[in-house]
């Protein structure tokens, strides 16, 4: 019998499963370079674990804001920026709008919402097409392209694909890692529920539902007395799923840690003084948030002990910080076992990510990122967090691009194309450790200005690096000029400007950073060509909220000239770059 719901068929350069942060940049980067994506979604909003349905923190290689200048810049960046600007009172329904914003103005982007993949058809090893159902319109979407990405977390393409994977825990000689087990299991991290509450001005009764879990001593839980240090973001220990299945299990887990999470919130109100009185819970996470599950196979496997090197690869295309941050499967049990929930054992910041781990090894056309991209669980123990996932994703966005240009595979990309990625990248004010940003536009320009150091803007490092600031510093009312022998032919001109890149300004409660825009940014500066002996204007800005801002230029010109007019309040900025494309 025929199905009597409707099916649709949409064609498309790209297509990536999973609309989360690592799903939304590395569509977002392979759409801004011209070519047809489709974005599935199997949630209303994007953002993942890192949207309002799910809270988490957006961490990093900057260990939230303990280790200056390593702070992911990129397109995560513009996203944060944005809901600093327009976001004073940190809610997470108006940072869900800035993402779902970020998506829906990108022209050559489609997003699937409420789409979950179920399907793939295959010609040898490569993907032709998904299908996913949209459970609002009760509709069969099935995506034919040339590529295919999988930021699902759950990496959903490798049971319906046939692509290698993995799941659990590696045994410590396989890699000669330390962190692991004596022998391999299927073991994970787990995943999470937390809460969020609202201080008032009396004081809040809470009543524990009957259902819920009773502890009545600090020693029942994970982190003992010293867990309730944050009573405002609620905690990550609530976590289950590490000895199950992350996957199959996860429905039969969810309502257990709603039991658990109601009860350590009757511990803190009810059973001794934890200092909230006057708290009230402002929400409860019902969609758990997962840190493991399964693992693609790529041309390279990151371990614990490339980490632990630094990662110094030659096709390092993102790069991590996250300690190797491992949690026990046990997770919230941990206590009864007397076991430590997570430990944080050490690893560098940065390290290098190599582009090897971005694709399938044995699949033709598919890209991979996120929680699952080829790496074992040690080494996920550190570049699960969000902030990683964001850059990795948009090094496989840039290489996606590049693969449809020139009609080649992922893999081919990394043998015949890597300094064209990576050189991409750096211009899309991504940072990758131990490789320069290439600037032939400046090579015989002269460059000038008030302020101090303008021609540092030549030496191809776009933040502040090893305590040297690789920046024009300069103060309102300052003019940079960069002016060359004949006219030049751009395209555009892009601005690398500081941002308060000592700053946490991901959106976390009680973080007043997040509220508004880094005082060192520039916030008003008129951008200036010459031609023939005259000024013309190609940007006069007010309000600018961009790092990275970009500027058309179409006729041909001999000079530029930069005048910095205002930054939201600091009295000295810098520039970072001045690209001419």
């Amino acid at each position: 019998m025929d199905s009597p719901f409707p099916k649709e068929t949409i064609s498309a350069d790209f297509c990536v499963v999973g609309g989360g942060i690592a799903g939304m940049t590395m569509a977002l980067e392979c759409a801004r370079a011209g070519f047809r994506v489709v974005l599935m979604h199997d949630r209303p909003v994007p953002g993942g674990n890192a949207s309002g349905e799910c809270r988490v923190q957006i961490s990093g290689a900057d260990r939230l804001g303990k280790l200056p200048d390593l702070r992911e810049t990129g397109i995560l960046e513009e996203l944060r920026l944005e809901n600093c600007r327009i976001n004073p009172n940190g809610s997470y329904s108006v940072w869900d709008m800035v993402l779902w914003s970020a998506l829906e103005t990108e022209p050559n982007l489609q997003v699937l919402y409420n789409c979950s993949c179920r399907a793939a058809v295959m010609a040898g090893n490569r993907i032709k097409t998904v299908t996913g159902w949209q459970t609002t319109t009760q509709k069969e979407i099935t995506v034919a392209a040339k590529l295919f990405a999988d930021c699902s977390g759950d990496a959903v393409l490798a049971p319906l694909t046939g692509a290698d994977f993995r799941v659990g825990r590696e045994a410590r000689g396989e890699f000669g890692e330390t962190i692991g087990p004596e022998t391999a299991d299927r073991r994970t991290m787990g995943m999470s529920c937390i809460f969020q509450t609202r201080r008032c001005d009396t004081p809040q009764p809470f009543e524990k539902p009957a259902w819920a879990h009773t502890y009545c001593d600090d020693s029942e839980l994970p982190c003992g007395a010293d867990g309730h240090a944050n009573l405002h973001e609620g905690y990550w220990w609530v976590e289950l799923g590490g000895e199950c299945d992350s996957i199959a299990d996860t429905e039969a887990l969810r309502p257990e840690l709603l039991k658990i999470l109601l009860g350590v919130w009757d511990h803190i109100k009810n059973r001794g003084d934890h200092g909230a009185e006057h708290l009230a819970l402002e929400w409860i996470q019902f969609l758990p948030s997962k840190r493991e599950s399964r693992r693609y196979v790529g041309d390279h496997i990151l371990t614990q002990r490339n980490i632990e090197a630094g990662g110094r690869f030659p096709d390092t295309v993102a790069y991590g910080g996250w300690t190797m941050d491992d949690h026990n499967p046990a997770g919230f049990r941990s206590a009864a076992l007397g076991e430590p929930v997570n430990i944080h054992h050490p690893a560098p910041s940065p390290y290098g990510i190599p582009y090897r781990c971005l694709y399938s090894r044995n699949l033709d056309n598919l890209f991979v990122g996120g929680r699952c991209v080829s790496v074992t669980h040690a080494a996920l123990s550190s570049t699960r967090v969000i902030g990683t996932c964001s850059a990795m994703a948009q090094a496989a966005g840039g290489a996606a691009a590049i693969a449809l240009r020139r009609g080649i595979s992922p893999r081919e990309v990394g043998r015949r194309h890597l300094a064209e990625l990576q050189q991409l990248l750096l211009r899309r004010d991504c940072y990758l450790p131990g490789v320069r940003l290439e600037l032939p536009e400046l090579e015989h320009a002269r460059i000038s200005g008030t302020g101090s150091t303008p021609e540092a803007l030549r030496d191809g490092v776009t933040r502040v690096e090893g305590g040297a600031l690789h920046q024009w510093r300069c103060r309102p009312g300052d003019q940079l000029t960069v002016e060359w022998d004949a006219p030049q032919h751009f395209r555009r001109i892009s601005l690398i400007f500081e941002s308060g890149m000592q700053r946490r300004i991901a959106l976390v409660p009680g973080n007043p950073d997040c509220l508004r825009l880094p005082p060192e940014l520039a916030k008003a500066y008129r951008l200036e060509a010459r031609s023939e002996g005259r000024w013309r204007t190609l940007a006069e800005v007010s309000a600018n909220a961009r790092r990275r801002a970009v500027h058309p230029a179409e006729a041909p010109f001999d000079a530029l000239r930069l005048t910095l007019q205002e930054t939201y309040g600091a009295v000295e900025t810098g520039l970072h770059a001045l690209l001419a494309e």
